[in-house]
């Protein structure tokens, strides 16, 4: 009998003139692990939540749920939540107490536990997650990693059947990424939970699944073992092949034969192989990367900001030069601080030593600092909404309708105005945002984390949004834990560590120093190039050195 048993599942939302899921019929198995992945705006959060009724959107709903082959509505709210954990996007969205103890134990207070077994299912959780050192600490002091963290290990004390996660790795930096898709995968193969997860970032969750399934436009298009997958979407040249891993890109790319890699490791075993017995003749990307000399749009000296008077300094000494026309990208580990020099910037965080120039002239005597200057997308989106369609977001800036609309086209949400932001999906939040805060007329535009929650086939328009921007003058410098992103789109890229900007460089040389901050098509092909820090170049050099 089938764990998860999704029947011929219809849903469409109250006003909405077609259906978000249309006709999706899955059969997930005890103990699998299956990925579902599919383009922003698919359906992929719809159907999760449909899996637990106290989360399910309202709506026109038909077909059916079964779990264990019982209808899900015959189950009780209180055996769903022993059954089924559900990790959300945004941890922040989930955490209800103050401290860390309190949340791990918050479940099971709510189920009923008694005292001896929830002490018992608190201290294994804290001990199994590693969260020992940080077990006293308020949960606002933590940074978005081990907020994600608490969450998955406040789920997993309660023992649950059924792990279902949307997203979770969206805010987290790719070291925090990996060890987190690590501890579910060994949840998965040591405790036996089904797992059902949502992921835009696939190098690392999608070799380990046991069953991939594709949606696009509410409908399951593709499903099964995930090399199987991948031929389907190649062949038929469907825009979600942009999103799997760089060895698979990189190989049915470059016309090779034999078995698709689906790892950083078989990827590496393949280049490895094809040039055993001729060594390449052209090791490095056409192509010289150069840094403009252009004036600065942002200059920081030595810039110093803690939150409290007797706390931690976040910011120690942060110096950093943006040229105008520029999109400068940073990176660097959660909690690090990178968010806080976006707020220093934008002087909603004033630092207490150091100075801060916007176009040669001080932050604090711009006239208007909001207006024409400098804007900020933040890192939750929902934050700036405050109406009830998206159209009426847009309308508060008070701008002519002539300039909404063309801000709406070039963010593509056009066909999504008469929605309420809150019922769109991740990415397209992300994309009201952002034209939300275009609608100032910056000239020096702050993204924190901005592809977040976005699906690659959107970030490459995103990328071309942002070059639109940069041809009309716009300096952009963005915060992000995307390092593919950042390699392919960037022009400068600086390393953030310990409260200060420690390097800058052009993305090829970055990225190609770097052994973990660094990009899957780096790691897999430095065995044989070097340089390469795209699918795109691994593809390049290898049809050159096939060629010669």
């Amino acid at each position: 009998m089938a764990h998860i048993h999704i029947e011929d599942l219809s849903f469409s939302y109250p006003g909405a003139n077609k259906r978000c899921l249309d006709s999706v019929s899955v059969t997930i198995e005890k103990g699998e692990y299956v990925l579902l992945c599919g383009q922003s705006g698919s359906g992929k959060t719809t159907l999760l939540r449909h899996l637990k009724s106290c989360l399910a959107p309202h709506g026109e709903k038909q077909g059916a749920i079964l779990l264990d082959g019982a209808p899900l509505e015959q189950l009780s709210l209180r055996e769903q939540a022993a059954k089924i954990g559900f990790v959300m996007q945004n941890p922040d969205d989930q955490i209800v107490t103050d401290k860390v103890w309190h949340e791990l134990s918050f479940g099971l207070e709510s189920l009923g536990c008694d005292q001896k077994t929830m002490r018992l299912r608190v201290a294994e959780m804290a001990s199994y997650f590693g969260i020992q050192d940080w077990f006293h600490r308020e949960v606002s002091q933590l940074s978005g990693g081990q907020k994600q963290l608490l969450n998955l290990a406040a789920i997993m004390a309660m023992q649950p059947e059924i792990l279902i996660l949307d997203e979770p790795t969206s805010q987290l930096d790719p070291l925090a990424a990996s060890d987190f898709l690590s501890t579910l995968r060994k949840i998965n193969t040591e405790l036996g939970t089904t797992i059902f997860i949502t992921e835009h970032r696939l190098e690392d969750i999608y070799p380990a699944a046991d069953k991939v399934l594709v949606m696009d436009s509410g409908r399951i298009i593709a499903q099964g073992e995930p090399g199987e997958v991948s031929q389907v979407l190649w062949k038929e040249n469907h825009p979600m092949f942009a999103a799997l891993p760089t060895p698979v890109r990189a190989f049915y790319a470059s016309g090779a034969e034999g078995k698709c890699p689906l790892t950083v490791r078989e990827g590496r075993s393949w280049l490895s192989r094809a040039f055993q017995n001729h060594p390449p003749h052209t090791l490095s990307p056409a192509g010289e990367e150069t840094v403009s000399e252009a004036s600065p749009a942002l200059t920081l000296r030595e810039c110093w900001y803690r939150y409290e008077k007797d706390s931690p300094d976040i910011l120690k000494g942060v110096s950093l030069s943006v040229p105008q026309g520029s999109l400068f990208a940073v990176v660097g580990a959660n909690g690090a601080g990178k968010s806080t020099m976006l707020k220093a910037i934008c002087q909603i965080c004033k630092p207490y030593r150091g100075k801060v120039e916007l176009f040669g002239v001080p932050a604090h005597k711009q006239k208007r600092l909001f207006s024409g200057c400098v804007a900020m997308l933040p890192q939750d989106p929902k934050s700036l909404f405050v109406k009830a369609t998206a159209q009426e977001e847009l309308a508060e800036m008070n701008t002519d309708t002539v300039q909404q609309e063309r801000v709406a086209a070039l963010c593509e949400i056009s066909h999504l105005l008469h929605r309420h932001p809150w019922d769109l999906s991740g990415g397209e939040q992300q994309r009201l945002a952002l034209a939300k805060v275009l609608l100032t007329n910056p000239r020096l535009l702050l993204l924190d984390e901005p592809t977040k929650g976005l699906d690659p086939f959107f970030k490459i328009q995103f990328a071309a949004i942002l070059q639109k921007l940069k041809d009309s003058g716009v300096t952009i410098l963005m915060v992000s834990h995307d390092v593919e992103f950042c390699a392919e789109y960037a022009d400068l890229t600086g390393m953030f560590f310990d409260g200060q900007i420690i390097t800058v460089n052009t993305p090829r040389a970055f990225f190609s120093q770097n052994s973990f901050y660094t990009t899957a098509a780096n790691r897999m092909s430095r065995c044989v190039f070097q340089g390469a820090v795209t699918a795109e170049d691994v593809v390049s050099l290898y049809k050159q050195n096939q060629e010669g």
